[in-house]
């Protein structure tokens, strides 16, 4: 009797045991099963970004310095360029400074604190000021003169290929770059419209980056609607131009 009673607990215990191996192996699956991710069965559509950009804006300003001056990485370097163009554009501007006179002042005043600090400093006892030995390293101005000559070669290289008669398009739109910009530069002068510029600058990228998201999708249709306008002005009037031996129009 008592083997039989032993034997029919540990039938019980085995019993059990599978069970409870059982219950635990579905639970690992289950779990692994929920651990795993979903695979991705649709491609998500490609988003618009406005020019056609894949990269972020702070990349497409260069990523430097300058890219972070623009997008206002650092509030008080922003700011202090902002305002520094500001002051020049109002003492030239509104004041009606002249460059040469600035320069001029500035220098007699520099040199006027200097001159009576060195021969003063006995009577108000204190130290002549050191005044530094100033020598600006050539590598610098040598590395803007390349970079500029880079960009009027592209630029220039661009123009020939336009003064060609090879590509129509883009004949109009640097003609109409062209007269735009001399609309504008009727209205004001150089420094104003430099400064224009700058202000624009540095305050419509970082707009941009702000609110790309809800831009994007009314540039995406602008672009949309400049290209049928101008899809029906090239088969009314661009494509009745006769053509040059350097250009095969497209059937």
């Amino acid at each position: 009797m008592a083997e039989e009673t032993e034997s029919k607990q540990s039938a019980v215990e085995s019993v059990m045991e599978k069970i409870h191996g059982h219950d635990s192996s579905s639970s690992l699956d289950s779990d692994s099963d929920h651990e795993k991710p979903a695979s991705p069965i649709s491609v998500k559509a490609k988003i618009y970004r406005l020019f056609g950009r894949e990269r972020p804006l702070h990349h497409v300003l260069g990523g430097g310095k300058p890219a972070d001056v623009f997008l206002w990485r650092n509030k008080k370097i922003s700011a202090g360029v902002l305002g520094g163009a500001t002051a020049i554009w109002v003492l030239f501007e509104l004041i009606e400074y002249h460059l040469l006179t600035l320069l001029c002042h500035i220098s007699i005043l520099c040199l006027a604190v200097l001159f009576l600090w060195s021969n003063v400093h006995t009577f108000i006892h204190k130290t002549p000021p050191r005044i530094p030995q100033v020598h600006l390293p050539e590598e610098p101005f040598l590395q803007i003169a390349f970079a500029l000559t880079i960009e009027l070669n592209q630029a220039l290289k661009l123009l020939r290929d336009i003064a060609s008669g090879r590509n129509l398009k883009k004949f109009l739109v640097v003609v109409a770059a062209f007269w735009v910009l001399s609309v504008v530069g009727s209205w004001c002068n150089f420094l104003t419209l430099f400064y224009t510029s700058f202000v624009l600058l540095h305050t419509v990228p970082v707009l941009y980056e702000k609110y790309e998201d809800k831009v994007d999708p009314f540039a995406e249709k602008a672009v949309i609607e400049i290209k049928k306008q101008y899809a029906v002005f090239d088969a009314k009037v661009l494509g009745k131009i006769p053509t040059g031996p350097l250009k095969t129009k497209k059937v």
